[in-house]
């Protein structure tokens, strides 16, 4: 049985680990090194993204998360987890002291963070998953602007341009998946399915 692994240096680590637990799957906290070399596969909570990456960077988990990534341990971000697990971003944070913001990266994506507007901008939309059509909780969501060629698109949502294929979502490249939204929030348990289905190699 695989061991999961969730990030839990800041956001709703707690709600993805209770999720993995309640479909029989074995989950502990990653906060350090060593927590994280035990695990065969990572999730990315949602959260500040800006304040994970710094986080990481100084409990000196970020180059090792990028090693496993590139050595192929599936991960799975959600919301600041999908900005995390992008090559690009298209407006990364800025600290006062010039900082800018880095990423685990892993999927060949631009994101744009914060793309669906300020917390109090937070709505819930249906949408297929998968084949599955799922209620889907957008908080201070990002969105992939731009994917490359080995980038499954998994989900959309509608953009202001009808005849466009609308906004990008959720997206999966090899074994790493990651979505605009948090279904650890909504309860629905088919992308945790999905990726639990990745790590297994089942999907």
């Amino acid at each position: 049985m695989p061991l999961f692994g969730v990030l839990a240096l800041q956001g709703d680590f707690r709600e993805h680990l209770a999720s993995l637990t309640d479909l029989g799957e074995v989950a502990v906290p990653v906060r350090t090194v060593e927590d994280l070399e035990r695990i065969d596969a990572l999730v990315i909570p949602g959260g500040e993204s800006s304040v994970i990456d710094r986080l990481s960077r100084n409990y000196g988990l970020a180059e090792p998360i990028r090693r496993r990534i590139s050595e192929g341990m599936p991960a799975y971000g959600s919301c600041a987890g999908m900005i995390m697990l992008a090559d690009r971003l298209e407006n990364p944070a800025v600290a006062s002291n010039g900082a800018v913001q880095e990423t685990f990266g892993g999927i060949d994506m631009t994101v744009r963070r914060n793309a669906f507007g300020r917390q109090v901008d937070s709505f819930e939309n249906r949408l297929d998953f998968n084949g599955t059509n799922i209620e889907a909780v957008f908080i201070r969501a990002p969105e992939a602007v731009q994917v490359g060629e080995g980038v499954e698109v998994i989900s959309t949502v509608p953009g202001a341009d009808p005849t466009s294929q609308g906004r990008i979502v959720a997206v999966r490249q090899g074994n790493l998946l990651a979505t605009s939204f948090h279904p650890e929030v909504s309860g629905n348990a088919a992308i945790h399915e999905f990726f639990i289905n990745i790590t297994r190699g089942d999907a």
